[in-house]
């Protein structure tokens, strides 16, 4: 169980983060209440199993308190949602990942002490709006207010190399890999000269990224 990752709650949001998992190598141990996306899900996890999860003693007996990563991917009921967090948490769990429905669920999953409370909804809204407002591709919300994003160079960048743009200095942001014609990823360096058509890594505080990044 120790490289594990245990998705409780095998819902829309569950299931995703379970099949991304497994298409990255991991193994994975689905556990749900019902028996519809326990039989939808048999063979396509490793392990997958019909449980309830607010009961520590069925945890126990499928090795939960032995798993280093749990996602709590439970939306139709914010009281089992705690309660499995709650005996996750009481259980060490080095990592638990919990997905929260609205704000006042986020919070009480952030007082009892969960390490991410992820809003799936409000960060794609987030990332659709990045989308619509500026030249990016992908958009990321780290913690503590910063940013990761994909994007094209904007024009006042193209031509001139890292170094001479003094991208930190001027713009508050990394420029930490440049993706060139050949569609391979390398570090970035203060050498590298950017044409318009290559794609970069940025990241940095949010609001920095945005300006950044906004169309010239």
């Amino acid at each position: 169980m120790a490289d594990s990752v245990v998705v409780i709650g095998l819902g829309r949001f569950g299931e995703a983060v379970a099949l991304e998992l497994m298409s990255a190598g991991s193994d994975v141990l689905g556990v749900d209440s019902r028996e519809a996306p326990v039989q939808r899900l048999n063979g396509k996890l490793t392990h997958v199993v019909q449980a309830d999860a607010t009961s520590e003693d069925a945890l126990r007996q499928l090795g939960v308190h032995e798993a280093e990563h749990v996602v709590v991917g439970i939306g139709d009921s914010i009281e089992s949602s705690v309660l499995v967090a709650s005996i996750l948490l009481s259980f060490d769990v080095a990592q638990v990942w919990a997905k929260a429905v609205s704000d006042a669920h986020g919070r009480v999953l952030a007082q009892l002490g969960v390490h991410h409370v992820i809003h799936p909804e409000r960060e794609m809204g987030k990332s659709v709006a990045h989308l619509l407002r500026a030249r990016v591709l992908n958009y990321i919300e780290l913690s503590g207010g910063y940013a990761l994003v994909r994007t094209n160079p904007p024009a006042k960048l193209v031509g001139r190399p890292l170094a001479e743009a003094r991208v930190k200095q001027t713009y508050g942001v990394t420029v930490v890999a440049v993706k060139g014609p050949d569609d391979q990823w390398q570090d970035a360096n203060g050498d590298v000269v950017l044409p318009a058509d290559d794609e970069i890594l940025v990241t940095g505080p949010a609001h920095k990224t945005e300006r950044f990044h906004a169309r010239d």
